[in-house]
């Protein structure tokens, strides 16, 4: 049993779990003995029922080729475990041939124990996922891993993902417990139920925040803390939730922006049951998900900016796959988020706590969860205020902090914004009171330019830090949106009429020739739509930051009618996925930087008749927007 132990110790991701966890996995290990050559799994034949661990000997591992040659060949020797990649991401399948060499002995731990490690420990579940994310980066195995012919179901499940509502996934029913309840008491009653994740409840009966397996284990166990101290004394917040009737695609993306490892499930505003990330992942294998799930293992700024290069690779599979380019709007933006986050931790770890609560918010683009391939840095922070004596140190250590985190972001990809709308701006670094009465004189003046950093800093959203600075900052504005500001919107519906879609007198695409080529810039195509959009949102107070979710919100106060909302939206997202599609192009194929140029003589005819009727549209809106907000017809 030592023995077992032993060689438990000196295994990844057994090295990860604790010693009396290690003690009971070894009393679980079944020992078996091959002979030389014998095959142990098939690539896509066998089904996993174990994870070995080589105590002795080797295995071979290999994909064949279509003509039958081993390609991609790797050996594993002692203390290798080998199978929990294909359990957890290649539908129980095994990805790779294996053949047992001369005196081969494995110890082999059943796929159920398994499972229940990876659900019950989240490090010892990630280092799989972290794994698959590394190898995906080597262009032959991603060419296997990746090959239709193999991978067809898979990719027929990763599709349903984006069309799979959480009604249809089996979640687990809400334990729960009051918050006066002993710690131990609550350990027991997670055993009993057989969960990592008690709720607890506050004296009203509703959910203040969870205990989970690993709370008791660094909050109490680790600290030799009083186990009959109340459960309320250790839980994590905070409580993060979705609707029945939201996608699955939208839970894991929540869960990565939120960091929360459990989500509960609401039904008509009643919890009816939660969900695990790791769950929700394991079922999604192929996945784009995976990928950004692999970016939260990176480590250093080069292991980040690699991260980022292979975005482009992301939205095209989403995109030749059919999937909405609000969908792959949202993975880019949720994988920018994630380095991001990394940056901003690394950067504390470097400069020490901040001296005070603060928000790393970003803005534009970015803000409204439309981020490109083609992106610069907008950012701001907001940090509480203090007394003065405090307050050089508070902002000298701000500013150093923005410096290095705009720095870092440039380093990895995401280029210092030419207009200055960045962190490391010091214009953009400030207090709450501060940033309180920067956006009350931007309402105050209502002047054309003062209306475009208003406009900047309105499609804001928080990504770090202490969430109930930029709830503070959004009730004050809610509070100076309800004054006459017909002032203010005048200048912004001017802003939103700067840019006409590209359509000549007689209805046809105006171009400018760009080298060779006849071109369009689809950015300012797509301009007059969030503009638009945002004015209507500033005066209805409707504080959704993206695009989509603002028309939404827009058509459920009848702003917009059913067909106004569904032309725009389909407008918005058409030429968006045109944008992706050139972007990604060009950095993968053209191996040059992205711009916003569409060639028109590279579009089919049905893409230039639908642009066209698009153009049309948008001109439209404008007209209608000219008149309701400026009173004249002609501008």
């Amino acid at each position: 049993m030592n023995q077992r132990v032993e060689i438990l110790k000196e295994t990844a991701p057994f090295n990860l779990l604790p010693e009396d966890v290690l003690q009971e996995v070894s009393g679980l290990l079944e020992e078996i003995k091959y002979n030389k050559e014998t095959v142990i799994y098939q690539q896509e034949v066998t089904k996993m029922n174990r994870v070995d661990i080589i105590a002795k000997g080797e295995y071979e591992s290999f994909f064949y080729d279509s003509a039958q040659n081993k390609r991609y060949i790797e050996h594993h020797t002692f203390c290798f475990s080998y199978g929990g990649i294909s359990i957890l991401l290649n539908r129980k399948r095994s990805l790779k041939t294996a053949v047992a060499k001369k005196g081969t002995v494995v110890y082999a731990l059943g796929r159920k124990d398994f499972v229940e490690l990876c659900m019950t420990f989240e490090k010892f579940f990630h280092y799989f996922t972290a794994q698959f994310g590394k190898r995906m980066l080597d262009d032959e195995f991603a060419h296997f891993v990746k090959r239709p012919t193999f991978f067809e179901e898979s990719y027929i499940a990763a599709d349903q993902l984006y069309s799979k509502k959480i009604e249809s996934i089996q979640y687990r029913d809400i334990v729960s417990c009051p918050g006066s309840t002993p710690i131990y008491q609550g350990a027991k009653l997670m055993a009993k139920n057989k969960v990592s994740c008690l709720f607890v409840t506050d004296e009203s009966g509703k959910i203040a925040g969870f205990v989970t397996d690993i709370t008791i284990r660094d909050k109490v166990v680790a600290n030799m803390s009083d186990a009959t101290s109340p459960v309320v004394s250790i839980i994590d917040k905070p409580i993060v939730s979705i609707s029945t009737d939201a996608y699955v695609y939208e839970a894991i993306l929540m869960m990565f922006r939120t960091k929360t490892r459990y989500l509960l499930i609401k039904n008509k505003g009643e919890y009816v049951g939660f969900q695990s990330r790791n769950k929700l992942l394991s079922e999604q294998a192929q996945s784009p998900l995976i990928f950004i799930q692999s970016v939260k293992s990176a480590s250093t700024v080069n292991e980040l900016k690699r991260k980022w290069e292979k975005v482009p690779e992301i939205v095209t599979q989403l995109l030749e796959r059919g999937v909405n380019a609000e969908i792959a709007n949202q993975v880019i933006t949720t994988v920018a988020d994630t380095i991001a986050i990394k940056v901003i931790e690394g950067v504390i770890d470097e400069l020490g706590m901040p001296p005070a609560k603060f928000v790393f918010m970003v803005l534009g683009s970015e803000g409204r969860k439309e981020q490109t391939l083609k992106t610069d840095q907008d950012n701001a922070i907001i940090y509480e205020d203090k007394a003065n004596e405090h307050r050089e140190e508070v902002r000298a250590y701000f500013l150093q902090f923005a410096d290095k985190v705009s720095g870092r972001l440039n380093d990895i990809g995401f280029s210092f914004c030419e207009g200055g709308f960045m962190a490391k701006n010091p214009g953009w670094t400030h207090s709450l009171s501060h940033w309180k009465r920067n956006y009350a004189s931007w309402i105050e003046d209502a002047l054309a330019e003062t209306a475009i950093k208003f406009s900047t800093f309105f499609d804001c959203r928080y990504i770090y830090g202490e969430a109930s600075l930029m709830d503070e900052l959004k009730t004050f504005l809610d509070e100076e949106l309800q004054k006459p500001l017909e002032k203010l919107f005048y200048f912004m519906a001017k802003n939103a009429l700067q840019y006409e879609p590209p359509l000549t007198f007689f209805k046809n695409i105006r171009t400018t020739t760009v080298g060779s080529q006849e071109v369009f810039d689809i950015k300012k195509a797509m301009t007059p739509i969030v503009d638009l959009v945002r004015v209507y949102s500033l005066q209805n107070r409707i504080f959704e930051v993206n695009t989509g979710e603002r028309l939404k919100a827009l058509k459920e106060i009848n702003v917009f009618t059913e067909t106004a909302f569904n032309e725009l939206k389909q407008s918005y997202y058409f030429l968006m996925s045109m944008r992706l599609k050139s972007q990604a192009n060009q950095i993968m194929n053209d191996k040059k930087d992205p711009d916003n140029y569409i060639d028109l003589n590279a579009l089919t005819k049905i893409e230039q008749g639908t642009l066209i009727e698009i153009f049309k549209t948008i001109t439209n809106f404008q007209s209608r927007i000219r008149i309701y907000f400026t009173n004249n017809l002609f501008g």
